[in-house]
């Protein structure tokens, strides 16, 4: 089908309710207020609404019984943890917090993502809002008016503030992780060129932000993309990224021996470690060591900052050091263990792991599943990559980082692009099968 002949009214109701959902990534890239809030969250809540609003008109089943008790699971663990919080207030907002960002939004962007198409459209918005911050830090880098790092105000975080400094990175990140499998698709020449040259732009900002985990993270994704897609893509594409990454870090020099320390000190667990690592692993073993005294239901939402001086070293510094970015120097409070499995354990207990990591695990697993099929017999290769791509990422950046800051409600919306690819039905995912594309699939292909 033409996309002249394609009716303008059907391709607009095809892609009209994706809208809001792209909307959450690109207010993303807006400057914070003072108090580091942002609109992108208040949008996800009005995008829960209408999704809400829209399947009461049309009258259809809001979710699969399969979706339902996948999406669902986490609840029986938050309810739990947040009758067991120290305060109603802290139970309350830790379980909104939660709700939002692992039950509400990905069944919103489940249910509002009506066909591939619609889903590449999100991808497409993931890879802008990292080319924004990709930039913004790139120059805070050049000017040195980054935030803090080594005396020099010269790391990478975007309009996300040296109060956030994973923000970026994280953005960033998702946004490579898109683009890698658009590149890796069955899209036309034009969109896998685009969208390889988008992955290679990423490439710079991500290495400024120097972030270990989201380097760890990246890294092991854009592998299994790869070796997905197949051994000679993936050759290509390794070759391509090897030569871009000389000409960036060895041809130019940005940052090379600050890079080449950062990458050093991942490695450096126990011969002379930085406080930060320090820092990170006595966070570890407290959460543990309150997990241990609480081992079924955790001490409650919210609880970790309560409870982890009693049984903390002293080791543990009495916070982290912000600096530059417009902000004035200042100590910030260790709140969690950096670590979402050992966070979950510590506030949740086993109970509220085996729910949350087990929701995780089951959207990985059907996801994986469909990808494998889809790459051997159907279309939809890319948004397969995407999704998988997107869920593995979050997964293994989880053991070094959890949820907080503006940048939770873009994991949020990550969850449910790989929700809609692992448990929508193979009509909407796999149609058609006729060979005739659908209209709004036709409009974006052109």
């Amino acid at each position: 089908m033409s996309l002249a002949l394609t009716p303008l009214p059907r391709r607009v109701a095809v892609l009209a309710p994706a809208l809001p959902v792209m909307a959450v990534p690109a207010l993303l890239a807006l400057p914070l207020t003072a108090d580091g809030a942002g609109p992108a969250d208040v949008l996800s809540g009005l995008m829960v609404v209408y999704c809400v609003i829209r399947l009461m008109l049309e009258r259809r089943r809001p979710l699969s019984p399969a979706a339902a008790v996948v999406l669902g699971l986490p609840v029986v663990g938050l309810a739990l943890a947040a009758m067991g919080a120290f305060s109603s207030q802290a139970g309350l907002t830790g379980l909104g917090r939660y709700l939002q960002t692992f039950v509400l939004v990905p069944a919103a962007v489940l249910l509002l993502l009506r066909d591939r198409a619609a889903f590449r459209l999100v991808a497409w918005s993931f890879v802008g809002l990292g080319l924004c911050q990709g930039a913004v830090g790139v120059h805070q880098f050049v000017t040195r008016t980054g935030a803090s790092y080594q005396g020099e105000n010269i790391r990478a975080v975007g309009t996300f503030g040296a109060h956030d400094v994973m923000g970026m990175a994280t953005a960033v990140s998702l946004g490579l992780v898109c683009a890698v499998g658009l590149a890796l698709g069955r899209l036309s020449g034009r969109q896998r060129v685009t969208a390889a040259a988008c992955a290679v732009v990423l490439l710079l900002p991500l290495a400024l932000s120097f972030s270990r985990g989201a380097w760890i993270a990246t890294v092991l994704t854009c592998t299994l993309q790869l070796v997905l897609a197949g051994l000679r893509r993936a050759l290509k594409v390794v070759a391509a990224t090897f030569a871009a990454g000389v000409i960036l870090v060895g041809g130019f020099g940005v940052g090379s021996a600050l890079l080449q320390q950062r990458i050093d000190s991942i490695a450096q667990v126990t011969d002379a470690p930085d406080q930060s690592v320090v820092d990170r692993y006595t966070l570890w073993a407290s959460a543990t060591e309150i997990w241990r005294q609480h081992p079924l239901t955790g001490v409650g939402l919210k609880g970790f900052p309560e409870y982890r001086d009693g049984h903390a070293t002293l080791a543990l510094s009495s916070g982290s050091e912000t600096d530059g970015a417009g902000m004035a120097y200042q100590k910030q409070p260790l709140l969690s263990p950096h670590n979402m499995y050992l966070l979950v354990l510590s506030e949740q207990g086993l109970i509220g792991l085996l729910a949350l990591a087990g929701s995780w695990l089951a959207l990985l697993v059907c996801g994986m599943r469909r990808l494998l099929r889809t790459r051997a017999r159907g279309p939809g290769l890319d948004c397969g990559l995407v999704a998988c791509g997107l869920l593995v990422w979050m997964l293994t950046d989880f053991m070094y980082g959890d949820i907080g800051g503006p940048s939770t409600v873009l994991l949020a919306v990550a969850m449910g692009l790989g929700a809609w690819w692992a448990l929508t039905g193979e009509t909407r995912v796999d149609a058609p099968r006729s060979g005739v594309r659908e209209p709004a699939e036709e409009a974006l292909a052109r």
